[in-house]
């Protein structure tokens, strides 16, 4: 019936789209978001000619079952939110991780049949689904089992739609609220934070929005006492909430920007950042920590780290974290580089088997770590340099950056000081 429209397509197909969402409520706010008939400054923003060639284009394809294998709906679209965030820039970090992290993250988490499985900033749930898909993998395509139950939170309206839709295109069941996490997290049990066996999140990297009142306000224990206020960087108050949203058992994969694993460490004034590092150390909470390799990411050039928790760690690496330095462990891309297929096992099983290499990965005690002050940059203690170590440049300006902000505070405190003798 599309296909043979010829005029008005634009507000006929808006029309059905809507009739669609109201016949189908799950739908509803996610599919009828779009006018096809929008004009900016009275010119169509997508013209009857151009829709009327997507969908003769799209006509052309079978898309059944019998004609096509299950998942291509969601690998197709997976492949256009890739490439819609090649052309966003820095927004693309708020909904897009790239295909090999999450993936890698998944593999790490090992997920099991019916494990519920949370995303607290979930952005188009990619993570989630490389959950569900790593299970399917690790399952057969002809075994029977239970399917993870997915849950998200996301802030953008038309982000929490693309998750909503990614997972109905790849055929998932999951339950995604739209909110602010941070402040008001929408999966709660008896009026205590929901607690999952896994989490997988990519946080916004050094979210300024949150002060010190977001945490001493806070009343679901989030932000215990010896850590709470981490400083300007919300980094490590996503960690919180994540650790919270543990059970007792729970594991998580988290995406931190590189200054999260080193910021402060070094210097001899007090830094919130550590502190709550030295926290997570002390509590050995942290199996470990995965250096990524620059410019994967679509919002910057940066590395990025994964972080690792885990509530019930063997009783054999208790006390000790397992460091990946994998710098290395991508091929050139374009526009962003990436990680190879046999990268992202090298990686995922040398995590899960704790396996030291020389130059990539190594275990280390929790004393080593208190003695490099709270250091747990993998990149501290894993030199892939022939001779001489080179820190990467992205790390060496944050720093610089968190002891540029201390010497102006010092200066002030130094101003007051002497403004008493005039």
């Amino acid at each position: 019936m599309i296909r043979k429209l010829s005029d008005k397509i634009g507000e006929k197909l808006t029309d059905y789209l809507r009739e669609i969402a109201k016949a189908n409520p799950l739908l509803n706010g996610i599919i009828n978001r779009v006018d096809f008939n929008a004009t900016t400054h009275g010119q169509r923003d997508l013209d009857d000619d151009r829709l009327s060639n997507l969908i003769e284009k799209i006509s052309q394809k079978r898309l059944g079952l019998k004609d096509v294998e299950p998942d291509v709906i969601g690998r197709s679209y997976e492949y256009l939110i890739r490439k819609f965030a090649e052309g966003s820039g820095q927004s693309a970090g708020e909904f897009y991780t790239p295909k090999e992290v999450g993936l890698i993250m998944a593999k790490i988490m090992q997920p099991e049949p019916g494990m519920a499985i949370y995303d607290p900033c979930c952005g188009s749930a990619g993570l989630l689904i490389k959950c569900q898909l790593v299970l399917q993998e690790s399952q057969g395509s002809t075994e029977k089992f239970a399917p993870l139950q997915l849950y998200g939170q996301e802030y953008t309206g038309n982000t929490w739609a693309m998750a909503n839709m990614n997972m109905i295109i790849h055929d998932m069941e999951g339950k995604i609220e739209i909110g602010d996490t941070f402040r008001h997290p929408k999966f709660m049990q008896a009026g205590k934070l929901a607690q999952f066996e896994r989490v997988v999140a990519n946080p916004m990297w050094n979210q300024k929005w949150f002060i010190e009142k977001d945490y001493d306000g806070d009343e679901l224990g989030r932000f215990p006492k010896g850590a709470g206020y981490p400083g300007s960087s919300a980094d490590w108050g996503w960690v919180q909430h994540i650790s919270a949203s543990l059970d007792k058992t729970g594991k998580a994969a988290i995406v931190l920007d590189t200054g999260a694993a080193s910021r402060g460490s070094g210097n001899a004034n007090k830094n919130k950042e550590k502190d709550v590092r030295r926290w997570f150390v002390e509590q050995d909470l942290i199996e470990g920590v995965i250096y990524l390799p620059e410019n994967l990411f679509y919002n910057t050039p940066a590395p990025g780290v994964l972080l690792f928790l885990n509530r019930a760690k063997p009783k054999e690496r208790q006390g000790k974290l397992f460091l990946i330095n994998a710098s290395l462990v991508f091929a050139k891309g374009d526009p962003k580089n990436y990680i190879p297929d046999e990268g992202i096992e090298l990686i995922a099983s040398t995590f899960l088997t704790w396996r030291g290499e020389d130059k990539f990965s190594c275990i280390v005690s929790n004393d080593d770590i208190a003695r490099n002050d709270y250091n747990i940059s993998p990149s501290r203690y894993i030199h892939v340099a022939e001779t001489e170590e080179f820190r990467p440049i992205a790390e060496i300006l944050e720093e610089l950056e968190v002891l540029e902000k201390e010497a102006e505070e010092t200066n002030e405190v130094l101003k007051k000081v002497l403004g008493r003798f005039r």
